[in-house]
């Protein structure tokens, strides 16, 4: 194990490939999978072979630089890792870095890689990447292959990159999906959704969607709060059943927190899960009906700044991620300036299997922001 706590372990490998973190609950051949979690680690064994989402970065000869620090389980928004320690937010070291990708938006935010996978169920690669002020996507479910990849929540859980740019992003979709393209960029309409957040996070989107100068039109989505709600409830249905062994067996090598999530999970009756699976439902036929209308749309992507770890769990209200992975659509973080010291984060979100135009549009708003 590495003495830093960005990286559970670090690999030496050397030559000109890009250089690869890889999420520590990812498999990679010869080495065990711990997922950050001491009940895990104390029972893994080498894997036997690669996650195939690895296939496409083994090709291209990246190099893979480090397994990285993560939200125990990938259940957690912060990034607090009570067995390998947290990783230290670069905008500042008193903010939680956010989770569950927490060491793999470090490692791209310091240098220490150019590109960074993360899995996203409920926020995972978008938190972490709105904390430390770098991009993350999270891609359409089922898109990006999960064999060889640690459970949670498996109808919610997806493979995405980190990155520091919009250029990072398409670069590690490139790996994860050798052929992938970026669109050709085009005229770019978009639904603004009003939701309440900081001030300062509010004025850096308007400023940014002002800059790109895209047909925006403000949007009224009722059910997203039903939808966020929805969402969380099935996350934790989900990841206790994909933990539920682990728990029994070995309760105290899971951290407080995610024990507490868990246990949760396990609380929830067959009538409540039902009524939650048929609102996912009406949420999906929803959006598609907004995506008829507009090409994206637009929310922060956190409604507060990185918060110090006492209060960290105010990212579970904040985040405006939940809807997004219910609904299995992709969806860019991407840093704006705020006019602080820390920059807000934009959420742009698309319909199914849009991430060429998603990271075309991502690449708009980024260059009209950096000329602005």
């Amino acid at each position: 194990m590495s003495s830093d706590t960005t990286f559970i372990t670090r690999d030496d490998t050397a030559g000109p490939g890009i250089r690869l973190a890889v999420k520590e609950l990812i498999d990679m051949e010869g080495v065990p999978t711990t997922a950050g979690c001491r009940a895990v680690a104390t029972r893994a064994e080498p894997a036997k072979q690669d996650a195939a989402c690895l296939a496409g970065a083994r090709a291209a000869g990246a190099r893979i630089v480090g397994r990285t620090n993560l939200h125990e389980l990938a259940l957690g928004v912060t990034g607090v890792n009570p067995w390998y320690g947290t990783p230290v937010n670069p905008l500042d070291p008193s903010r939680v870095p956010g989770g569950s990708s927490s060491g793999s938006a470090v490692a791209v935010a310091t240098g220490e890689a150019d590109v960074a996978y993360g899995s996203d169920t409920g926020g995972s690669v978008r938190i972490p990447a709105a904390c430390c002020g770098t991009t993350g996507l999270k891609t359409t479910w089922g898109r990006i292959p999960l064999e060889g990849v640690w459970p949670l929540a498996p109808s919610f859980d997806t493979i995405g990159p980190l990155a520091r740019d919009v250029a990072g992003l398409v670069a590690g979709m490139e790996l994860l999906e050798p052929g992938f393209t970026v669109a050709e960029p085009g005229e770019v309409t978009v639904g603004r959704l009003a939701v309440d957040a900081d001030p300062a996070i509010t004025g850096a989107l308007e400023r940014a969607l002002h800059l790109v100068g895209w047909s925006c039109h403000d949007l009224e989505l009722p059910a997203w709060g039903e939808a966020s709600v929805g969402a969380g409830l099935l996350l934790v249905v989900e990841a206790w059943q994909s933990n539920r062994a682990l728990l029994g067996e070995d309760p105290g090598g899971i951290g407080a927190d995610v024990r507490g999530r868990l246990e949760l999970g396990a609380a929830c009756d067959d009538a409540t899960v039902g009524r939650a699976r048929e609102a996912q439902g009406r949420w999906k036929a929803s959006l598609d009906r907004v995506f008829s209308r507009v090409d994206f749309v637009v929310t922060p992507t956190l409604t507060v700044f990185p918060p110090r770890p006492e209060d960290g769990d105010d990212l579970l209200v904040s985040r405006c991620t939940l809807p997004v992975n219910l609904a299995g659509v992709p969806a860019l973080a991407l840093p704006v300036p705020s006019g602080g010291p820390f920059p807000a984060s934009l959420q742009l979100v698309g319909p199914a299997y849009s991430e060429e135009r998603l990271l075309a549009a991502g690449a708009a708003l980024e260059a009209a922001v950096a000329a602005g």
